[in-house]
C-alpha cells in the first residue's frame, strides 16, 4: 500500500487487505448468500425430497414418473445494486470508546459491498441524502466505479447542524431513479421524522431492499460517569444530564428500547431485510452474519 496514493485508493487498498480478501475466505466464493440475482433460469429436474419446497414440483411429469419431481434453479448472478445513503448530521456521531463515528463505519461498510460487487462483474450506484438529496451516481461496473463512491463519500461536505432528517425524500428518490429490478442497500442510523415506511415499503414492491442501520451503543445505554454535556447531533442543541441519577438512566434505556422496537416493526411491515451496524463493530464479522443470517431465511 503507497503512502502517497490518493485517499480513494488508500482506502480502497486497506478495504482490499483487511477485509475483501478475507471475506472471500470465510464465504468462499459463496456471495449467494449475501446477494440474489436480477431473476432464474431452469437447470434441472429431480426427484421430490423431503423439505424441498412444494411450489417447484412440476406436476406434468410427477403424473408421468408416477413420483414427484420438481425443478430447480440456478439464480441469474448479474445484479445492479443501489446505494441509498444517509449522511445526515446524526451520522457524525460517536463516542470515544467507539473511536469511529457511524459515517466512518458507513464508508467501510459501502466500500467493502461496492467491491465484492463490482468484481463479481456487478454494478453500483449511489444516492447521497444530507439536507436532502444531493446527490446521485448512476449504477457502473468496474474499480473507477468503486474510487469515484470512495471519493464523492470522503469529500462529501458535512453539517454542523441541520432539521430533523426526513429520510422520506430518499428513498422517493430510490423509486424515481432506480428503473430496472435492483438490489437496494439503506444505510442509515434511521434517526428521522416518521414518515419514511411508506416510501421504503414502496421500494420493495420492485426491488430487494436490505436496511442497514447504523447506531453508537451510547445511543440506547448511558454509563455512570457523573454530569455530562450531550449535543443533539441534528440540531446542534446542548444539554447538561447527570448520568449518576439511576432513575434517568433507566428512562433513558426504556425510550430506547421503544425506539429500537418502533423501528424494527417497521421494517416488518416494509418487509425488508435489515442488518445492525454499531461504531464498535468489525465489519468483517458483521458482513460474515449478516450473509449467515441471510442464507438461514432463504432455507
Amino acid at each position: 500500500m503507497t503512502a502517497s496514493a490518493p485517499a480513494p485508493e488508500r482506502i480502497l487498498q486497506r478495504v482490499d487487505w483487511t477485509i475483501v480478501r478475507r471475506l472471500d475466505g470465510l464465504l468462499q466464493g459463496d456471495y449467494r448468500s449475501l446477494f440474489r440475482g436480477n431473476g432464474v433460469d431452469f437447470a434441472d429436474l429431480r426427484e421430490y425430497e423431503y423439505g424441498d419446497d412444494v411450489r417447484h414440483i412440476d406436476w406434468n411429469v410427477t403424473a408421468r414418473m408416477d413420483t414427484p419431481y420438481i425443478r430447480e434453479f440456478v439464480e441469474d448472478r448479474e445484479i445492479t445494486a443501489w446505494f441509498l445513503l444517509d449522511l445526515s448530521p446524526s451520522v457524525d456521531f460517536g463516542t470515544v470508546e467507539s473511536e469511529r463515528q457511524k459515517r466512518s463505519v458507513l464508508v467501510e461498510f459501502v466500500t467493502t459491498l461496492a467491491r465484492v460487487l463490482t468484481r463479481h462483474g456487478n454494478r453500483v450506484g449511489a444516492i447521497f441524502y444530507g439536507g436532502g438529496v444531493e446527490r446521485t451516481i448512476p449504477a457502473r461496473g468496474g474499480r473507477v466505479q468503486v474510487l469515484r463512491l470512495i471519493n464523492d463519500l470522503v469529500s462529501h461536505p458535512r453539517r454542523d447542524s441541520a432539521p430533523f432528517t426526513d429520510l422520506a425524500p430518499l428513498f422517493e428518490a430510490g423509486q424515481h431513479w432506480i428503473r430496472g429490478r435492483s438490489l437496494v442497500i439503506a444505510v442509515s442510523d434511521f434517526i428521522a421524522v416518521p414518515g419514511w415506511e411508506r416510501p421504503l415499503e414502496g421500494l420493495t414492491r420492485k426491488h430487494e431492499v436490505i436496511a442497514v442501520r447504523l447506531f453508537d451503543r451510547r445511543e440506547t445505554e448511558l454509563p455512570d460517569v457523573g454530569p455530562i454535556l450531550l449535543d443533539d447531533a441534528e440540531t446542534g442543541e446542548q444539554l447538561v444530564v447527570d448520568t449518576q441519577d439511576a432513575t434517568f438512566r433507566r428512562r433513558f434505556g426504556e425510550a430506547a428500547e421503544r425506539r429500537e422496537a418502533d423501528l424494527a416493526a417497521s421494517f416488518r411491515r416494509a418487509g425488508v431485510d435489515t442488518v445492525s451496524l454499531a461504531t464498535h463493530d468489525d465489519v468483517l464479522a458483521a458482513i460474515v452474519r449478516m450473509a449467515a443470517r441471510r442464507r438461514r431465511v432463504r432455507h
